[in-house]
């Protein structure tokens, strides 16, 4: 940056207190303006409150760490409207990589998503088998970084690489005050068991 910050430079516009000093990125995306033109389609927002984690020190040998445990706080409203929101089928969107986290743990014992608190120490990437996020609008995030690792949970290599492509041709900017994707998860493949 050309020169220093005030702390409401890095507060996003539809975030509520506390403060963070690393400030959940994908919320840049959102205004309360963008926010009522999403409500007028019909969509939900529900929020819960959580740490937002980074996804890169520059440190080699310390970000192999990353992403660190997250601590978060889900109402229950929010967990009543997620659970409402999948048994009508509709989707779930997360607005940043460390809400994911927050969702998909939170229902990791029995696919549920609970309230309360709790502390997000799972990685998610290729392998992760999501349970409640079907969608996330994120930073443009880099390859190698946690945050790329769990859009591999969303998107296979394949299509990141072409998204990247992409989105270095047309000069995208990368992270905290950079462009945002939306990507949707990758179709769940339906289990067929012999009778």
């Amino acid at each position: 940056m050309p020169e220093p910050l005030e702390l409401w430079d890095v507060w996003s516009p539809v975030a509520g207190l506390p403060v963070a000093f690393e400030p959940p990125s994908a919320g840049f995306a959102l205004d309360w303006r963008t926010v009522a033109r999403i409500r007028s389609y019909g969509a939900e927002f529900a929020t819960l409150t959580h740490t937002a984690g980074i996804s890169s020190t520059g440190d080699i040998v310390l970000d192999l760490k990353l992403p660190f445990d997250e601590p978060y706080r889900i109402p229950k409203s929010t967990a009543c409207a997620v659970e409402s929101t999948r048994a009508r089928g509709s989707r779930i969107i997360a607005i940043g990589t460390t809400v994911v986290r927050a969702l998909e743990h939170a229902a990791s014992q029995d696919g549920r998503l609970h309230a309360g608190d709790g502390l997000a120490t799972q990685r998610i990437g290729p392998e992760s088998r999501l349970r409640v996020v079907d969608v996330i609008l994120t930073g443009v995030h880099e390859p190698g970084t946690s945050h790329h690792q769990l859009l591999r949970a969303f998107a296979d290599d394949t299509t990141l690489r072409r998204a990247e492509r992409e989105l270095d041709a047309m000069s995208y900017r990368t992270h905290e005050f950079g462009d945002s994707v939306l990507i949707e998860r990758k179709p769940r493949t339906s289990q067929v068991t012999p009778d």
